[in-house]
């Protein structure tokens, strides 16, 4: 985000993310910093962050590696830059990225009850929320296929029919049939009938690109890393996990998952090079220690995690408060109508439903490295942060 997203400066990469030599930066002309200062966070073990000694002890890995662990001293981080910039007077808005849209939801209530810090706004990119992922079950898979309709549709797998309409036109027939035919069926098991179980193999091959037989296979059941695998099989390619316009190929045709993910690949092959360049060159900051892409914050306590409700009671507890959700159709990792999902999961009630946004974009995880989605996306957040701002109206129901 720091240098392909709202910052300053942007990768020098092709209008559709992929790299291009020579490697390096350039001014983000799209940016929002003329709405917003922006300050970016490298959590512990990210980037140049690290657990250092303290009076001749170090802090435990404990401390900082969990879903409340993180929530926690983040919070008191930010609790300290607000007071030592002299920012309390401004309004707020915290955004975070995959894991950190799980991040972002906890910090909500934290900030605001135990730092008393009240937000304008929360900002979820591509969110990952760990109620639905990898948890498996009816609901878990039945959010997959409105992506898979989306992967394929790219790829011109699709039927005539759906392959001539423009996406945005048949993803909500995707999504009415994930909803209203697919979860039942799931939930169903192995007493469906074999009848029912071939109708809906028919409609799932309709709106995925994938054969009925494979379908029937899996029960209907079909896993992420298997059809990342399948869909360009004929073809010896197999298609990435976090954008699924990106392609790759396996050592073998056979398999049930790719060897590697082409979109992570190709990302580091732009991110590495300009952000080491940029931070030691541009901004002039000097060290030899390695920066972290990605960093070893393993084992994660992933117990307690409440941090969709905690969302839920900080907006309950601020009127101010409004989500702003944005996720590429292309990606599988943290898909598009799982993030839907999560929006429609927070709030129960739906008291709140018109305080939340939600924006889809024609590229992946990283919507932001697609030129054309790059200048939507911060056009997205200048709106949110522009509808958000109180312009003297109280905080009151």
């Amino acid at each position: 985000m720091h240098v392909a997203y709202t910052g300053p400066k942007i990768l020098k990469i092709d209008d559709e993310g992929y790299p291009v030599q020579p490697y390096g930066f350039e001014t983000n002309p799209y940016s929002v910093l003329d709405v917003a200062d922006i300050v970016f966070i490298n959590p512990v073990n990210t980037a140049y962050s690290r657990i250092i000694e303290y009076d001749g002890e170090k802090e435990k890995r404990e401390t900082f590696f969990g879903v409340n662990e993180d929530i926690k001293y983040l919070a008191e981080w930010m609790n300290t830059f607000v007071n030592r910039k002299q920012r309390w007077e401004s309004p707020k808005y915290i955004i975070g990225e995959s894991y950190g849209g799980t991040r972002v939801m906890g910090l909500s209530l934290a900030l605001q009850n135990q730092q008393w810090m009240y937000l304008n706004g929360v900002i979820m990119v591509s969110p990952a929320d760990y109620k639905v992922l990898r948890v498996g079950g009816p609901v878990s898979s039945a959010l997959n296929l409105p992506y898979y309709t989306a992967a394929a549709w790219f790829h011109k797998k699709l039927p005539t029919t759906l392959q001539s309409q423009d996406l945005t036109e048949i993803l909500p027939k995707a999504e009415q049939f994930a909803i209203n035919q697919l979860t039942p069926a799931l939930m169903r098991g192995g007493f469906l009938s074999l009848e029912e179980k071939k109708k809906i193999a028919v409609k799932m091959a309709f709106y995925s690109g994938l054969s009925e037989k494979v379908i029937l296979q899996h029960n209907l059941d079909v896993p992420n890393t298997f059809f990342w695998k399948e869909l360009l099989r004929s073809e010896g390619k197999t298609i990435g996990r976090l954008d699924s316009r990106y392609t790759g190929i396996d050592k073998m045709e056979a398999g049930i998952s790719p060897d590697y993910n082409s979109e992570l690949t190709s990302w580091l092959h732009s991110f590495t090079p300009a952000i080491n360049h940029y931070i030691r060159k541009e901004l002039n900051f000097k060290t030899d220690l390695k920066y972290n892409m990605f960093g070893p914050v393993h084992p994660w306590n992933n117990e307690k995690d409440d941090t969709r409700d905690n969302l839920r009671q900080a907006m309950a507890q601020n009127p101010y408060l409004k989500v702003l959700i944005q996720s590429g159709y292309y990606d599988g990792a943290t898909t598009y109508f799982n993030a839907k999902y999560t929006q429609w999961q927070v709030d129960p009630s739906g008291l709140m439903k018109d305080r939340f946004y939600f924006k889809g974009y024609r590229s992946g995880h990283m919507m932001y490295l697609r030129r054309e989605d790059l200048i939507k996306a911060n056009e997205d957040l200048r709106i949110f942060i522009q509808n958000s701002s109180a312009n003297g109206k109280a905080a009151k129901y």
